[in-house]
C-alpha cells in the first residue's frame, strides 16, 4: 500500500469512499493491520484498559502514548498514524504544543484531542505549526466522570445543535478531522454533511466518512461486555489478518455498522 496522507483521504471524502481505522499498540500488529489495507492506525489511549488494565483511560501518560507510537511507527507499512494526547496533557495550548511534539517525533501524521469549542485556539496554534488535529467530540472517555458513565451524547435537540456548532466552529480553527464517538446516527450523519474535513465515527451510525474499532473489540477478545457499537470480525475468519481485512470490507461497503450497532 502506498502512504496514506490527510489529502489521500480528504479525496476519498469528496468522491464519497468510506476507509477504515483500528487502534494498534505495537510493531507487530502494526505490520499485520497496515499490510492488510487499513488507511489509519490509532495508537488510542484505550491502551490504558486494554493493555494496562485500568478501568479508565485516565491513568495513560504522555510517555506511555510515545513509546507505543514509537512500537507502531516501526512496524507501520503506509498506514496514517493517529496518537491521542492522554488527560490532562493539552490542558493550555503551550502544553499541547509540546506534547504534541513528542508524539509526532515518535511518529504519529496527526494528534487527537477530546474537547468542543474551548480547543479551537489549541487546534489554531497547532495547525499553523504543522501539526494536523483530529478533534473528538461526543463521549469523550477522558471526561468520563464528569459525564458520568459511558452515555450516549448529543440526545437532545440544544446538545445536538451544540455539537454540529463546535464541529463546524473546530474545522474553522484548522482541525483535519473529526471523531464522533456515541452519538446518533443522524446527528452524526447531519455532522458529516456539513463539514468538508473527514469524520470518523464509533458508535456513531454508517453515515460518518470512516470508523474505528478498538483492535481487540474488533477481534472478539476483550473481557466483560461488549459495547453495543463493536462486531466481532473473528467468528467466521481464519485468521487475524483475515479479519482484519473482513473488517476493512464492512467498513468501505457500508454494511458496517449495521442499525443494530447503532443509536
Amino acid at each position: 500500500m502506498s502512504n496514506i496522507t490527510l489529502h489521500t483521504l480528504a479525496a476519498r471524502k469528496q468522491a464519497g469512499e468510506k476507509f477504515s481505522v483500528l487502534t494498534a499498540y505495537d510493531a507487530t500488529f502494526s505490520h499485520i493491520i497496515s499490510s492488510a489495507g487499513i488507511e489509519m492506525m490509532l495508537v488510542g489511549d484505550s491502551l490504558g484498559m486494554v493493555l494496562q488494565g485500568h478501568t479508565s483511560t485516565l491513568p495513560v501518560t504522555v510517555a506511555d502514548m510515545a513509546y507505543h507510537t514509537n512500537a507502531v511507527a516501526r512496524g507501520n507499512q503506509g498506514a496514517m498514524i493517529m496518537s491521542d494526547l492522554p488527560f490532562m496533557s493539552y490542558s493550555t495550548p503551550e502544553q499541547c504544543m509540546l506534547n504534541a511534539g513528542l508524539l509526532m517525533q515518535a511518529g504519529a501524521h496527526i494528534i487527537k484531542i477530546e474537547g468542543a469549542a474551548w480547543l479551537a485556539e489549541s487546534i489554531e496554534k497547532l495547525s499553523e505549526r504543522g501539526v494536523p488535529v483530529c478533534a473528538h467530540l461526543g463521549l469523550t472517555p477522558q471526561t468520563v466522570n464528569l459525564l458520568g458513565g459511558y452515555r450516549v451524547q448529543g440526545k437532545d435537540n440544544a446538545s445536538a445543535m451544540r455539537m454540529l456548532e463546535d464541529a463546524k466552529r473546530l474545522e474553522n480553527a484548522g482541525a483535519s478531522m473529526l471523531l464522533l464517538e456515541c452519538v446518533p446516527a443522524l446527528l452524526a450523519e447531519e455532522i458529516t454533511r456539513n463539514v468538508e474535513i473527514p469524520v470518523i465515527g464509533i458508535g456513531a451510525g454508517p453515515h460518518t466518512d470512516a470508523q474505528v474499532l478498538v483492535l481487540h473489540d474488533m477481534l472478539g477478545i476483550t473481557p466483560g461486555r461488549k459495547p453495543r457499537f463493536v462486531k466481532n470480525f473473528m467468528a467466521d475468519s481464519d485468521s487475524i489478518e483475515d479479519a482484519i481485512r473482513r473488517y476493512a470490507e464492512a467498513v468501505k461497503s457500508g454494511t458496517f455498522p449495521s442499525q443494530e450497532q447503532s443509536f
